[in-house]
Order: C-alpha cells, then sequence, then structure tokens
C-alpha cells in the first residue's frame, strides 16, 4: 500500500505538472502577437498596454475568487474547465478584428487562466505532506517557468517562420489541449478518490469552513498577508525580467539580431531550474525554514540584478550567465511562497490562501509594468530596469523578514 500511494504521489504531481507546463502558450502568447496585431488592425501600444493590464488584472481577480472554490470544490475539474475556456478565448482572439472584443476576450483569458494555479496547488497539497512539500511545489513552480520557455520557443519558430500573429493564438493552445486530455484521464484530486484513507483526514473533517469564513480566516493571518505583500513584490521583479529585459538586450531590430534574442530564453530556462531548487534549498539546506530561503534568495537576486546594472557591456557568454542567475534568483524562491499557504493556514484553506496570495501577485506585477514604463521613458536608459529590479527585491526580502517561522508554521499538518 505505501508502494502504491507513493508512485501514484509522483504520478498526481507529474501529470498536473504536465498540465501546467502549457499553460503560458494561452497566456505569455500575446507579447508575441502584440507588434502584428498593432500593425493589423492599427492599434496603438498604449492599446496594446491596456489589453495586457486587463488580462493580469482578470488573473487578479480570478485568483481571489478561484482559490477558494479550489477547495469547495474537485481541483481537478477547475483545472480542466479553466484551461479549456482559456483555449476558446485564444481561438477566438485569432479571429477578432477589433480593439474591443480583443479586450473582452483577453480579459476573460485571464480569469479563465487563474482557475489552474490554485486548483494545482490544492491537488498537491492534497497528495504531499508538510515534510515534503517544499519539494513537490518546486517541481510544480519549475512546471511554470518551463511554460515559459516552452511559449517562448513555439513563438520564436513561429515568428522565424513569417507566420500572422493570429496563428500565436491558434496552434501555441493546441498543446494545452492535448495536456488537458491527458490530465483528464489520470487525475485525482485527492487520495481517498484512490481509496486511500489519510490520518489527517480523520483529524480535518470538522474544519470544514463556509467561503466566508475560510476568506475571513486568511484575511486574519497577519503572518500570510505579510507574505502576500512580499509576493507581491518578487512577482513585479519577475514580470519586470520577462516583458523588460527583451528591450534592454534587443530593442527594435530584434528580427536582426537573432543571437541576441536567443539570450532572453536564458532567463526563463533560470526560472524554471530555480523553482525546482528552491525547494530543495528549502527542505534541505534551510531545514523547511521557507522564510529564510525566499529572504536568501531575493537578497541574491538584488546582488545580480546591481551586478548586471554596474557592469560594462558584456560579452555574450557573461550575458548568457547573469541572464540564467537573474531568472534563477529571482523565481525560484516563489517555490517556497506557495508552501507557507499551507504552512501558515493549513491544507484546507491552501486554495484559498494561494488565490489570495496571487492575486497580490498579479495586481503588483499590473501595476509593475506602467512603472517600468515610466522608468524608461524619463531616464532614456534601459539599464534603469535592473536597478529597479534590484530595489524591489530588497523591498521584499525586508518584508518577508517580518514573518516569524518559528511562530507561525503550523506543525500539525505537517
Amino acid at each position: 500500500m505505501a508502494n502504491n500511494f507513493r508512485r501514484d504521489q509522483w504520478k498526481m504531481l507529474l501529470v498536473t505538472m504536465f498540465a501546467y507546463l502549457f499553460f503560458y502558450t494561452g497566456r505569455h502568447n500575446f507579447g508575441w502577437a502584440a507588434k502584428g496585431m498593432a500593425e493589423d488592425l492599427s492599434i496603438s501600444f498604449q492599446q496594446i498596454g491596456w489589453i495586457s493590464f486587463a488580462m493580469l488584472m482578470g488573473y487578479a481577480i480570478g485568483q481571489l475568487i478561484n482559490g477558494n472554490l479550489a477547495d469547495r470544490f474537485s481541483p481537478k475539474h477547475m483545472i480542466l474547465t479553466g484551461g479549456t475556456l482559456s483555449v476558446l478565448c485564444n481561438l477566438g482572439i485569432s479571429y477578432a478584428d477589433t480593439y474591443k472584443t480583443i479586450l473582452l476576450l483577453w480579459t476573460l483569458n485571464g480569469y479563465f487562466q487563474s482557475m489552474a494555479w490554485g486548483s494545482g496547488s490544492k491537488l498537491i497539497a492534497n497528495w504531499w505532506s508538510g515534510k515534503e512539500r517544499g519539494k513537490a511545489f518546486g517541481f510544480y513552480t519549475m512546471a511554470a517557468g518551463s511554460s515559459s520557455v516552452m511559449t517562448f520557443l513555439i513563438a520564436l519558430f513561429l515568428i522565424q517562420d513569417d507566420q500572422s500573429w493570429r496563428t500565436l493564438f491558434r496552434y501555441p493552445i493546441l498543446f494545452l489541449l492535448g495536456a488537458l486530455i491527458l490530465f483528464a484521464f489520470i487525475a485525482y484530486s485527492h487520495p481517498r478518490l484512490k481509496s486511500y484513507t489519510l490520518e489527517e483526514d480523520q483529524k480535518k473533517e470538522d474544519l470544514k469552513l463556509n467561503w466566508k469564513q475560510a476568506y475571513l480566516a486568511v484575511f486574519k493571518n497577519k503572518s500570510f498577508l505579510i507574505v502576500s505583500f512580499a509576493i507581491g513584490f518578487q512577482s513585479m521583479a519577475r514580470y519586470g525580467l520577462i516583458f523588460w529585459v527583451p528591450i534592454h538586450f534587443l530593442g527594435s531590430n530584434y528580427k536582426d539580431s537573432t543571437d541576441d534574442l536567443w539570450i532572453t530564453l536564458f532567463i526563463p530556462i533560470g526560472m524554471a531550474i530555480g523553482a525546482v531548487s528552491f525547494g530543495y534549498i528549502s527542505d534541505y539546506i534551510f531545514k523547511s525554514n521557507r522564510i529564510k530561503s525566499i529572504r536568501w534568495g531575493m537578497l541574491c537576486s538584488c546582488a545580480i540584478a546591481l551586478l548586471i546594472y554596474f557592469l560594462p557591456e558584456a560579452n555574450r557568454l557573461t550575458a548568457v550567465i547573469l541572464m540564467f542567475a537573474a531568472g534563477f534568483f529571482v523565481y525560484g524562491p516563489q517555490a517556497n511562497f506557495w508552501t507557507l499557504s499551507p504552512d501558515l493556514l493549513g491544507v484546507k484553506l491552501v486554495g484559498t490562501g494561494i488565490g489570495v496570495m496571487n492575486m497580490f501577485a498579479y495586481v503588483f506585477a499590473a501595476f509593475g509594468e506602467p512603472l517600468f514604463g515610466k522608468v524608461i521613458d524619463y531616464t532614456k536608459n534601459t539599464a534603469n530596469i535592473f536597478l529597479l529590479v534590484a530595489i524591489i527585491c530588497a523591498i521584499c526580502a525586508l518584508i518577508i523578514s517580518l514573518v516569524n517561522n518559528k511562530n507561525n508554521i503550523l506543525k500539525d499538518y505537517e
């Protein structure tokens, strides 16, 4: 029985990772389509920015709602519903001809995409105990980072093949559709659905809360709110790298600078490896002390961003190393943030908690985008991206340090 359960633990983790590996093909594809869309439909870049902002806000609002729903309904069904509706929104945009239509569909797409992350986190928390949850969430977060790599590669091939911007909303999401079909046949939301009986199920039968009680429990937890503010700054730094660093390296001549274009690929590669690495770093080096692990990672991010800022123009090898390191340390700690939801709130509230936490992350990311743009417009120097990232990472490290790990972590859920 123990061997079978261990095998199914890994099966549930891997199939959830595989499904999320392709979710960004229906979200991060927009940036690659933006220029062609603007030219084809005579849409200004300011309007493009509002479309991107609307998606991020739709995602943030969706996290607040859908995280709680993941605690109350089947995480598996939530992922399948959100993924399928996201595929339909992407297909709709590929045939759209007006700004308002694209704005509406992309906002809805943000909401539907938000149905997956908290639900997947709930499923994983159901299957993995607190002692190994850092490792499990590290792998899960690695899937999210790898999804950026996957989307980058697919978009790059389509662009180099001179495909229309519309194909970026058609072909990539076919991978998501295939992953959802596989997930539907393999995934189980909870061990008891495969006839496993866990001791913690008996202990927590009387801990069920209605939706109002669940939100109240989350927002009354001071430590959890501090963590949520901290991840907001971490997410702002992450999206600062994803969306603005290519501008620093490539400007508007990216099609004539294919070598430089590939340098940017090492940011999401670093993010993916950093995510799984920080799962192990948290569990084995910092003895499951997520706070110390996050603080260490964000301080390293700050130092690397400052190094990039003060370093004269580097050769390509040095640039590759620095971009990899920046992605590794900026995104890696996010794996430790998600484990703090069950650690601080308990498994019964993991969906609600991660939903609230991710809402903070994307609201901060949404408002961070115009902040980065304003700094570039004002200073006329794209290198200031890294200075701003360094400041944001330092703020994150300071905020997360306000949480007392020993006094707040719930031991009865481990």
